[in-house]
């Protein structure tokens, strides 16, 4: 792992965390219902293995798991967010795999999840390199015929999120991306609100895996 690389962000997000409650974050909503949809769209069940990457403190734990799938992976740099997820949740939250970690760096097993979901991680990601790594992260990850939920601010979206510069992308956009390995099959765009009520333009897009 590149220390250089990793830890002023991982300190970053870190602290963003320890000085604002999740509900008071720019990003938070209640329940992620365009990416609920999004995966339910590619055949969410009960033994859908779903990876959440840079899930923090989302809420979309919770409702997997009043779905009653049994094996969900919950990544992000910030092991404060992980904990407060895992807080939250208390007993329910006991089978959950927390992972923290960088996912461009993560050892993932190939085709360890039927579905990977993200919103507002690729996002981040302008460097060739960084998309690149992440697109093989992805494509090593999410089985053949798998799927991925990617959302992130949209062509009329903010430019900076959280004090860092953010790359706004169409769901075609987003698709190219992603590369070869994966196959644009839906998309969704999104008006979100944030807690001060600030309106943020969304796009996510529908992923195959090829």
């Amino acid at each position: 792992m590149d220390e250089d690389r990793d830890m002023p962000r991982q300190a970053h997000w870190e602290g963003v965390y320890r000085r604002k409650d999740a509900e008071q974050l720019s990003w938070f909503r209640p329940r992620l219902e365009v990416s609920l949809a999004l995966m339910e769209q590619a055949g969410l069940g009960p033994q859908t293995r779903v990876i959440d990457v840079g899930g923090g403190t989302s809420t979309l734990v919770d409702d997997l798991l009043a779905l009653g799938l049994i094996d969900i992976t919950v990544l992000d740099l910030s092991s404060e967010a992980l904990e407060i997820a895992r807080n939250r949740l208390g007993d329910a939250g006991r089978n959950i795999h927390w992972m923290a970690a960088d996912l461009l760096d993560a050892p993932f097993a190939e085709g360890r999840f039927d579905l990977w979901h993200d919103r507002a991680v690729l996002h981040f990601l302008s460097d060739e390199a960084g998309v690149r790594r992440y697109a093989e992260q992805a494509a090593r990850a999410v089985t053949l015929g798998g799927h991925a939920v990617i959302g992130g601010f949209g062509t009329g979206g903010p430019e900076r999120c959280s004090g860092l510069p953010v790359e706004r992308r169409s769901a075609t956009e987003i698709a190219a991306a992603l590369g070869p390995a994966f196959e644009l099959i839906g998309e969704r765009n999104e008006v979100h609100h944030t807690p001060a009520a600030m309106p943020q333009a969304f796009a996510y897009a529908l992923l195959r895996r090829r």
